[in-house]
């Protein structure tokens, strides 16, 4: 691989804002630059932790994540050794005996010849491993797995971002959606007390019993109570 297709595609890793797409554009983008990246590959998948279990999270080829199946059905593969090991695995002949027979067989059945598994590492914690295939026996040149582990290395910390932000998105969003709860049901409140001249306990419990009746949430309550006082204040809405 020459270090100007190494250079470009780690340059368009730093360039790379997360926030600019969503987690799966950013995990499709990183696996894209990652074929660019490696020399003799011509698929790759990204292995995850997806709701508790290794997944194939994100890949360029619909082979992928069927090569990988193998893996995951048996517990034993190039990647998920990497993943757990943080140490790199390769397959020179995928029809040459050797250690994981059914990854071996279901790379070959797909036509692949060669693999090359590299751990995804940041802080010593594996956040991910990628699978390189290649359809040709031993593609990979020698160096290859030194100059992937330095693309590996990038693109787990742009993967770890992605998924800080995008935890921090989601719970902005959250804590914004509860503010926003808060703010009608306490306008609500307020509008109960003065029509009931009742304290802001009582209020509440108003509030509580409506939607007990109803089977319908506090927050929608209190946006029709809201609702509909504005609406009395100004007929022509």
């Amino acid at each position: 691989m020459s270090e100007t297709t190494l250079g470009d595609s780690l340059a368009a890793l730093t360039r790379f804002f997360v926030g600019d797409g969503t987690l799966e554009e950013t995990l499709l983008r990183v696996s894209e630059l990652a074929v660019e990246a490696v020399a003799g590959a011509e698929l790759v998948g990204i292995t995850m932790m997806v709701e508790g279990r290794q997944r194939t999270a994100v890949f360029t080829d619909e082979a992928s994540p069927e090569i990988d199946q193998a893996q995951y059905d048996t517990g034993e593969g190039p990647c998920l050794q990497a993943f757990a090991e943080q140490r790199v695995f390769s397959v020179e002949a995928t029809s040459e005996d050797g250690p994981w027979p059914e990854f071996r067989r279901a790379a070959a059945a797909h036509g692949i010849g060669s693999t090359l598994s590299l751990p995804m590492v940041v802080d010593k914690r594996a956040v991910g491993a990628m699978n390189f295939y290649a359809r040709t026996e031993r593609a990979f040149p020698t160096d290859a797995p030194q100059e992937g582990e330095v693309f590996a290395s990038q693109a787990a910390i742009v993967l770890a971002n992605a998924h800080a932000y995008w935890d921090a998105r989601t719970m902005s969003e959250r804590l914004g959606e509860a503010m926003k709860s808060r703010a009608v049901i306490e306008q609500a409140k307020g509008m109960i007390m003065a029509a009931e001249h009742c304290n802001e306990d009582d209020a509440f419990q108003v509030l509580v019993r409506a939607s007990q009746r109803e089977n319908v949430k506090l927050r929608d309550i209190a946006t029709r109570i809201v609702e509909g006082a504005t609406r009395r204040k100004d007929p022509g809405v």
